[in-house]
Parts: structure tokens; C-alpha cells; sequence
């Protein structure tokens, strides 16, 4: 009987053994020997097997975190840079696909999400803003009107960085992204936390009102 986990699995042995994706449903079904209906029961394409693939690493992501009970005692800053390592060991388990992956997104040359990249998106935003939402309770994140709406996308943008930074990283055990992971959310923290901007900007609002 064809499983979710078992149709991924060959898809990615098979782009990985092949370097495409396979030339019809058909084939691949029969391959896997189960019938097309038996795989159209569970994707529509194999485009959305790679969605899903992608949207994997996340889910496996957070299930590694929320399994260490000291996860839920770290500050909002400590919490993405553990989402990062951990992410980042997720994809080293699956290096030669995410390569394949990446390579072909830069083929596309566009500015628009990948397909591929598309659910992982939408959970890894979901993330932040949560993460976003904690920071202001704790006040680790300044509340900046205008600018709330617009940090999931940098965020975003940061974690496309950090992925072509570590497709290309060549150091032993990646260690240069490690560093470029604790620069990136050290420096979007310290600009979204309460910086010296905020007190300057503070004391101009309160010499002006009581002027």
C-alpha cells in the first residue's frame, strides 16, 4: 500500500539517482509499482511533492525544537537562531536534493517564491510572527508602526540569504553559516529591539509636546 512518506522518499531518490524528475506519473507509479489513482490520492503533480518536501523540512524543523523542554524558555532572539541551527542541521541530512532544489530556483531567475517554496513560506512566517508577537510582549521586539507588517518578510528574505549562503558554504561542518546565522539575528534583533533610535526619537517626541 502507497504511504505519503513512501512516494516522497522515491521522488527524491529518483531526482537524485536520474537528475530530473520523472518523465510521466505513469512511469513513476509503475516504478513505485502502485497505480496512478493510487498516487493522485495523494499529489496532484510533482510539483507538489517537492512543495511538500520543502514544507517537510520545517515540520521536522519545529518537531526537533519542541521536543527539548528548554526550548520554551528561551528568549525570542534564542529561539530563531535554535530554529536556524536546527533547520540548517535538517537540510545537511538532505543536502543533495536542497542542492538540486536551489539550483534549479536559480535557473528561474525570478523575484517571485519558488513553487517549491511556497508552503515552507507560509509556516516559516506563521513562525515569526508569533515569535514577533512574544518579543513585543517581552519587549525584546520594538512595536514600530508601519514597519510590524513588513518584518516576516525580512525575516524571509534573511532565510533565503542564509540558504544560497550555506549551499555554497564549504567550510568544515558549515561553520561559516553557523556564524552567518548568529550575525543575521543578532543584527535584525538589535534593529527591531529598542535601539538608540528609540530613545533619541522618545526625548524629540517629549521636548516637543512640552515645549
Amino acid at each position: 500500500m502507497a504511504t505519503i512518506e513512501k512516494i516522497r522518499q522515491a521522488y527524491q531518490e529518483y531526482v537524485l539517482e536520474h537528475g530530473q524528475q520523472p518523465a510521466s506519473v505513469f512511469a513513476f507509479a509503475k516504478k513505485l509499482k502502485i497505480t496512478e489513482s493510487d498516487f493522485y490520492g495523494f499529489y496532484n503533480s510533482f510539483e507538489q511533492i517537492e512543495r511538500d518536501i520543502w514544507t517537510s523540512f520545517f515540520d521536522e524543523t519545529r518537531k526537533r525544537l519542541e521536543a527539548e523542554e528548554v526550548f520554551g524558555t528561551y528568549s525570542v532572539r534564542e529561539k530563531l537562531l535554535a530554529f536556524y541551527f536546527t533547520w540548517i542541521e535538517v537540510l545537511t541530512a538532505n543536502r543533495s536534493f536542497v542542492l538540486r532544489s536551489v539550483k534549479e530556483f536559480r535557473q528561474q531567475r525570478s523575484l517571485r517564491t519558488p513553487v517549491a517554496l511556497e508552503g515552507f513560506k507560509g509556516q516559516f512566517q506563521k513562525f515569526v510572527r508569533d515569535l514577533l508577537e512574544e518579543g513585543r510582549e517581552s519587549q525584546e521586539v520594538k512595536s514600530r508602526r508601519f514597519l510590524d507588517t513588513r518584518y516576516p518578510d525580512a525575516f524571509w528574505i534573511q532565510t533565503l540569504w542564509l540558504l544560497d549562503f550555506w549551499t555554497k558554504d564549504t567550510s568544515a561542518r558549515f561553520e561559516k553559516t553557523d556564524s552567518a546565522i548568529e550575525k543575521a539575528v543578532n543584527a535584525a534583533f538589535d534593529l527591531i529591539g529598542v535601539s538608540a533610535l528609540d530613545s533619541v526619537l522618545d526625548l524629540a517626541k517629549f521636548v516637543y509636546q512640552n515645549h
